[in-house]
């Protein structure tokens, strides 16, 4: 799957799995690394830490990302699902991860992600982006270039406006 990923075209290496016991490391077929969801991580967390592989965590908006935070050493990727456009709940999150927590890892928004708010997600901390299947990934890499002025500081360290005035 082509996604973006630090502002270019990228080829995904990940594959997310299904929810539930299948996600476990017996039934799943060796992929180069997995996305699971945040409930099966907390269930199969020993299991999937010993298949030898990167492993990314999956959280929905209702998820809470505090059971996450005591094993964001061992996870490589945390991916933010966003339901619907008026969901902004991994805005926080992702925020919280690079801000609060110092999260390092690739923190990619996925679901409902379309061109006119990956800008605004770069600045909350995201690095990568599984858009829609109706967005061309070329015309969308153009969205990081149209807002040049910002009003507030955000996690990716552009320096607010106000910070220019004499």
């Amino acid at each position: 799957m082509k996604i973006i990923r630090h502002r270019r075209i990228d080829e995904s290496h990940w594959r997310h799995a299904p929810e539930g016991p299948s996600a476990d490391a017996e039934s799943t077929s060796p992929p180069a690394a997995l996305i699971v969801a945040l409930a099966d991580w907390r269930q199969q967390k020993v299991a999937l830490s010993s298949r030898g592989i990167p492993i990314g965590v999956r959280l929905a908006a209702g998820d809470d990302l505090d059971e996450l935070i005591d094993d964001l050493d061992s996870i490589a990727l945390v991916a933010l699902e966003f339901a619907s456009f008026s969901d902004g709940h991994g805005y926080t999150q992702a925020r919280r991860l690079r801000e609060t927590h110092g999260y390092r890892g690739e923190i990619r928004a996925v679901g409902d992600v379309s061109r006119d708010r990956l800008a605004f997600m770069e600045r909350c901390g995201f690095n990568a982006y599984e858009l829609r299947s109706d967005c061309d990934l070329q015309d969308a890499l153009n969205a990081f270039g149209e807002i040049s002025d910002v009003y507030q500081p955000a996690a990716d360290g552009q320096p607010a406006i106000a910070s220019f005035r004499p």
